[in-house]
């Protein structure tokens, strides 16, 4: 199974992107036609009940009234005043290796410190949801309740939400969590997860309200207290800790309208730590009948790319249940790193998935155990130690 990853490299102009693309666009506009817009059923026993995609939110600027939401104190927002954790818990979690976390680490360490939220979102067909994305990551020691969605429960979201007010509830959950929410998308919803980076980049405008999603509705405020630093800063500029998106192609965007992502769409700005795309070759439905341009950082942001063997189908790819479900190819997926895959599981096994499923694993959990031990050394540092 080959893992191709590809160095991150600057950002291109629109004119040259676009120009580029042309020709793929063209290849596969007749049979993404024809194929997306067919609802696949979801696959059987993948726990993907349909959901029906959420009404918009009221887009910042819209006219719609700003009410206004309670504000904590700084005092209660700072890392500093939440209790630290247990000495013995700390020494562990400091000598972890986030490259190289076992099942133990996960059962004895990480599940007992914070865990970032986890905003999964799907396709614009919402007969095939991320429930089952979630289902995978609970099963391999993920909590449950960072990957609900507080406005709406369950835990796939449409990817037909307003990104600005997606980015107002990173801030939100990162000001009372203490560790920055990881996004990750499949289709259309890769493409949000993508805009909700530009939004807090600054790509579409000055500033973004605080959105509390419990109630959903916008704070008066564009403002949060760091919770690792006690300080006050803007929404806007603020980062996640990991994004990714499977199979998102640049022909839907032109297909749906959604012109500003067409240039934006495989640039990946500064307002994530590190972001992986999973392209699926020869995919009529995203338009990589060549194969897929590859995603590239407009800055410093770590950029990977996947390609996924071709065998995979598009709308099957968030079927990654049955995965953490068979010891041998949850073994293999605990065993994954991306330097060295280890060798092939038992051919008995369902492997369908298998890669996005283990790299996915990857990089959730190392994110978890570096937003874990940076809010702890900012506990500690509030605190007035060392």
């Amino acid at each position: 199974m080959a893992l191709t990853i590809a160095a991150a490299r600057g950002a291109r102009g629109e004119a040259a992107w676009v120009a580029r693309g042309i020709p793929g666009i063209l290849r596969a506009l007749a049979a993404c036609v024809a194929l997306a817009l067919v609802p696949a059923a979801p696959a059987a026993g993948s726990g993907s009940a349909n959901q029906p995609a959420a009404a918009p939110s009221p887009a910042v600027g819209s006219g719609s009234a700003i009410q206004p939401a309670v504000a904590p104190s700084p005092a209660t927002r700072a890392a500093g005043a939440d209790s630290a954790l247990p000495a013995e818990l700390r020494a562990r979690l400091r000598d972890l290796d986030p490259e190289s976390l076992d099942a133990a680490a996960v059962r004895d360490v990480l599940a007992r410190v914070p865990a970032p939220r986890i905003l999964l979102f799907q396709g614009s067909v919402p007969l095939v949801t991320m429930t089952p994305v979630a289902e995978f990551l609970i099963a391999m020691g993920y909590p449950a309740s960072q990957l609900v969605d507080p406005a709406r429960g369950g835990y796939s979201r449409s990817s037909y939400a307003d990104a600005a007010r997606l980015a107002g509830e990173v801030a939100w959950h990162y000001e009372r969590d203490g560790v920055r929410p990881v996004l990750i998308g499949h289709s259309q919803g890769g493409m949000i997860a993508i805009r909700v980076l530009h939004e807090l980049a600054g790509g579409f405008r000055d500033e973004l309200p605080v959105w509390d999603p419990a109630s959903d509705v916008p704070a008066t405020r564009t403002t949060i207290v760091d919770p690792l630093t006690g300080g006050e800063r803007p929404v806007r500029g603020l980062s996640v800790a990991y994004a990714a998106a499977l199979a998102t192609g640049m022909l839907p965007r032109l297909m749906l309208g959604q012109w500003d992502m067409v240039r934006r769409l495989r640039q990946i700005p500064d307002s994530v730590d590190e972001f992986v795309g999973f392209i699926l070759p020869f995919d009529p439905i995203a338009g990589t009948l060549d194969g897929g341009a590859p995603y590239a950082a407009t800055g410093h942001a770590r950029v990977r790319n996947v390609t996924l063997p071709a065998s995979y189908r598009h709308v099957g790819l968030p079927d990654i249940a049955h995965l953490a479900a068979d010891p041998v190819t949850r073994d293999w997926i605990e065993q994954f790193s991306p330097a060295a895959a280890p060798p092939s599981p038992d051919a008995a096994s369902d492997t369908t998935n298998l890669l996005h499923a283990a790299v996915l694993w990857h990089d959730v959990k190392k994110h978890w155990c570096i937003e874990a031990q940076r809010l702890d050394a900012a506990r500690v540092r509030l605190a007035g130690g060392f």
